[in-house]
């Protein structure tokens, strides 16, 4: 596959501008005159200009939004840790959005092949059905996490505003689970809400995340792919957004989530979308929110800890005895993280025949050595059926 035919080069006005010490563009490989060589590279930006699933003709795509963006990411200092990324530049839109979304596919799955992470940034939400299609070969289930003030379950004629459910339905299905964060309540049908719990998937609305924020990590722990829309994040801070919301996430909470993302040894593939430069305010504040995120998310997977090896000596096995069924529960701790794992035991009629051992916070432990079952077992017990 000759990668580089997929590909606009990154515009030479961002290449030619001046940068100061130390600055992020500093220690990048961009796709400018050459395209990166992807050899010892972890991480991939990817950028898409593509906005027909907003079913609004006034939105029309352009380079502007991922290089105002670029701009502010380049121009950000670079962290400690030692990079090793690429820039592969924006991928050509399609004739169509099923086009589009089957290239996103395409260069997603060698991008896994390859064991590059791909950061998807620009273009409408609905473009994540490419970013979930990159995994449908690779024989293993996968758990998606998607971010957003709504639900995106509902056909109003504009693909964007029911691609999650389509995701939620696609066949082959290889699926395993489904989570939702700040969901906004005035946004969501009541009916949406039912049948994510029907199905035992997790969803946590936005008042929810604020009152207990550290119990979402385990949850963003969890998941092999981030969907993350934008609108989620309150209009103040990403007037860009496409369907801008006055409430919702402030931008520090937004960067949280994306540190957590990146410290999550299992997920390999981010996008995130909903951004417009032609929406955005005259200094540009939504492209330097998500430059931000994309920073927090990079210097997150540098602290990447956690073999998920469990019988190994980086973690220290608990086991709590239980009045009632079942009547042991184990925990995991890692010694380097201090982060928790609950194993999950194989029953008769499980739907998948293997263990499974799931994220999980000390505060389940504590839950379980009070003689209480925590919710997130009974909740993983019933998707394995």
């Amino acid at each position: 596959m000759d990668l580089q035919a997929f590909f606009e080069p990154i515009p030479s006005e961002i290449l030619n501008d001046e940068y100061g010490h130390n600055a992020f563009f500093h220690h990048i490989h961009c796709h400018g005159e050459t395209f990166p060589d992807l050899q010892g590279i972890q991480i991939a930006i990817i950028g898409i200009e593509e906005y027909k699933g907003t079913g609004d003709e006034s939105i029309k795509n352009s380079n502007n939004t991922t290089s105002s963006i670029r701009k502010k990411l380049f121009h950000l200092k670079k962290g400690l840790s030692n990079y090793s990324l690429a820039d592969l530049g924006n991928i050509k839109t399609g004739e169509n959005l099923t086009e589009t979304r089957s290239l996103i596919s395409s260069i997603g799955e060698l991008m896994l092949k390859t064991q590059v992470l791909p950061i998807f940034i620009g273009g409408s939400h609905d473009l994540d059905i490419g970013q979930f299609k990159a995994y449908q070969h690779m024989n293993k289930l996968v758990s998606l996490l998607t971010v957003d003030a709504k639900m995106d379950m509902e056909d109003s004629g504009n693909p964007q505003d029911l691609h999650s459910q389509e995701l939620v339905l696609h066949e082959p299905n290889y699926m395993f689970n489904y989570s939702h964060l700040a969901y906004q309540s005035f946004l969501t049908d009541p009916e949406l809400v039912t049948t994510l719990e029907k199905l035992y998937f997790d969803h946590i609305r936005l008042g929810q995340l604020r009152d207990n924020f550290k119990e979402t990590e385990p949850l963003i722990r969890n998941a092999d792919i981030l969907s993350f829309d934008i609108c989620a994040i309150n209009s103040s801070d990403a007037p860009g957004a496409l369907g801008a919301q006055p409430f919702g996430l402030s931008a520090e909470e937004a960067c949280q989530i994306s540190w957590f993302a990146g410290t999550n040894e299992k997920l390999s593939s981010i996008g995130i979308y909903g951004y417009h430069a032609d929406l955005d305010d005259s200094r540009m504040k939504t492209a330097s929110v998500i430059a931000t995120m994309i920073w927090y998310f990079i210097e997150g997977f540098h602290q990447r800890k956690d073999s998920l090896s469990f019988k190994s000596s980086d973690y220290t096995k608990y086991t709590v005895s239980l009045d009632s069924k079942p009547s042991i529960l184990h925990f995991y701790k890692s010694k380097l993280s201090g982060k928790w794992w609950l194993e999950i035991p194989r029953n008769k009629g499980e739907k998948y025949n293997r263990d499974t051992i799931i994220p999980c916070s000390y505060q389940d432990y504590q839950t379980a050595q009070k003689g209480e079952i925590p919710e997130r077992w009974v909740n993983a017990q019933l998707k394995l059926y």
